[in-house]
């Protein structure tokens, strides 16, 4: 995915959940932060950031938050870019049946709704995936923060998988520094019982780290997973 034309500039603070100050050539602007993370540990003062400008006349944010230098490592903030991310790698064949019959996005299954499903002759499958910005000693992260909604859809997975179906919870980490994925315990015990709870019921639990640039960002490859708690 190509980013077009980015604007550098400086992180001042976050305001609130998806307002961020920065500096631009001197000047202190407002910028969208589309996550809803808290990203303590990349969001500090005087961090380098890329800011992609809005195209929507009026908007109260002239920029939208799009990479920011963490310890050397760009890493992409935009929790929009995951779902985007994977149909490009399900196009590429980067992916599980990547290529191979159809794949819809935000599909309903009674009153739920998830990212994708992939239809083959031999199988569907349904998937949600998930935006990872923390990465701590080489080990990616998911959640920074407690996630009622991501236990919500792993609850989801897991009934599909029982009835007859599968399920898959794709986690793309969104920097190009992790060695392995992890559920984050500490930050949300709830979610990765969950997790690892579905994947023992069947569900899929995949993750991938992207190469990011100021220019574009791609999944690269797959990481390896660990489900097991940090006290096991």
């Amino acid at each position: 995915m190509q980013y077009g034309q980015l604007v550098a500039g400086t992180f001042v603070r976050r305001d609130n959940r998806f307002r961020a100050t920065v500096r631009i050539d001197g000047q202190q602007r407002a910028a969208h932060v589309s996550s809803s993370g808290r990203m303590w540990e990349i969001l500090v003062k005087g961090a380098p950031v890329w800011l992609r400008p809005a195209s929507t006349a009026g908007r109260k944010t002239a920029y939208d938050l799009a990479l920011v230098e963490s310890a050397g490592v760009l890493v992409s903030v935009d929790a929009r870019l995951p779902n985007h991310l994977y149909r490009e790698a399900w196009e590429s064949g980067a992916v599980w049946r990547a290529g191979e019959g159809s794949l819809e996005q935000e599909v309903r299954r009674g009153a739920s709704r998830l990212d994708f499903r992939v239809t083959t002759p031999s199988a569907s499958r349904w998937i949600e995936v998930k935006s990872v910005t923390l990465v701590e000693k080489g080990v990616a992260l998911f959640p920074d923060a407690p996630t009622a909604r991501g236990a919500k859809h792993l609850g989801e997975l897991q009934s599909l998988v029982a009835s007859g179906e599968e399920g898959a919870a794709v986690f793309v980490v969104q920097r190009s520094d992790a060695r392995q994925f992890a559920p984050h315990w500490e930050a949300d015990p709830t979610f990765a019982a969950a997790l690892a709870a579905a994947s023992r019921a069947g569900v899929m639990v995949e993750a991938y780290a992207c190469d990011v640039s100021t220019t574009s960002i791609v999944i690269s490859h797959a990481l390896p997973i660990e489900l097991g708690s940090s006290t096991s």
